[in-house]
């Protein structure tokens, strides 16, 4: 998955940037405060808002319901005025709309500019919403202070899987939820139906009844076929190639390893010490 490319600007310029290219900066910047505090919201009104649709799929009284969905809103408009905020700022408009994350902040929105439609239609948008976390991947480091490539490989593998189980799961419950309201009760037994769908255990106790929901379930299963053993490779791969690196911690970002004959950090650039060896 490719990230975002990270916007380098020395702290002593950025005083100098136009106001557009200042928004451009800290919408992706995670390493000034404004920027990581920027992010870490965003990031937080991503897992409130997924967490929402989970609680909604349970049974609550009219009142928490009302609330909830006041809060989706708020975020809803939140993420708008980012998308147009991004939109607004990207050194090429066009191309931001059409890249991969362009997209996806797109497909979050999409309740909001589509809400005169059919409800329904509208609530499958949702779930895809958790897919703006890969945005902040390259937050991890940053924030949960892993310092070795295994950890942040087997980190990205772990909320790609989760994230690929979280989008399925509220698929299959929105599509199959109403027919079939008697196996697929709340968003837990979409979740359980996915992983053992994925995993190709299959115990039968749950099967779909619409045609969409078959045809979802081929793709779970094609996708825990192909996905699962070629992120289990890569990880292997990464642990054979990082078993050649020592140990030499970056002063500046953190990144544990490196090659034997590092004078630089492949990461930020920053010249290694090489009296900073553990």
């Amino acid at each position: 998955m490719v990230l975002p490319e990270k916007i380098l600007i020395e702290e002593s310029d950025l005083e100098k940037l136009p106001f557009r290219q200042k928004v451009a900066f800290y919408l992706e910047d995670i390493n000034s405060n404004i920027g990581l505090s920027i992010n870490l919201s965003i990031l937080s009104l991503i897992l409130l808002s997924s967490a929402i649709f989970v609680a909604q799929t349970y049974p609550v009284n009219q009142k928490s319901k009302a609330s909830l969905e006041i809060i989706d809103l708020v975020i809803l408009i939140v993420f708008t005025v980012e998308y147009i905020l991004r939109f607004w700022s990207a050194e090429n408009p066009k191309k931001f709309v059409f890249s991969f994350f362009g997209l996806i902040d797109l497909i979050a929105i999409i309740p909001l500019l589509l809400g005169w439609t059919d409800i329904r239609f509208i609530r499958i948008f949702r779930w895809f919403r958790i897919l703006r976390i890969i945005r902040f991947w390259k937050m991890e480091q940053k924030i949960l202070g892993f310092k070795t490539e295994d950890s942040i490989i087997f980190v990205r593998i772990f909320l790609t899987l989760f994230t690929l189980i979280f989008v399925y799961a509220g698929l299959i419950y929105q599509v199959e939820h109403q027919i079939n309201s008697d196996r697929l009760v709340n968003f837990f037994d979409a979740f359980y139906f996915v992983v053992v769908t994925m995993t190709t255990v299959g115990y039968g106790d749950v099967t779909p009844l619409s045609q969409t929901g078959r045809f979802m379930t081929v793709l779970m299963i094609f996708t825990g076929v192909l996905f699962i053993p070629w992120q289990l490779s890569e990880l292997i791969k990464q642990v054979v190639k990082t078993s050649g690196l020592v140990e030499q911690e970056c002063t500046n970002c953190g990144l544990l390893r490196h090659e034997p004959d590092a004078l630089f950090c492949k990461q930020c650039g920053k010249k290694l010490v090489a009296d900073h060896k553990l």
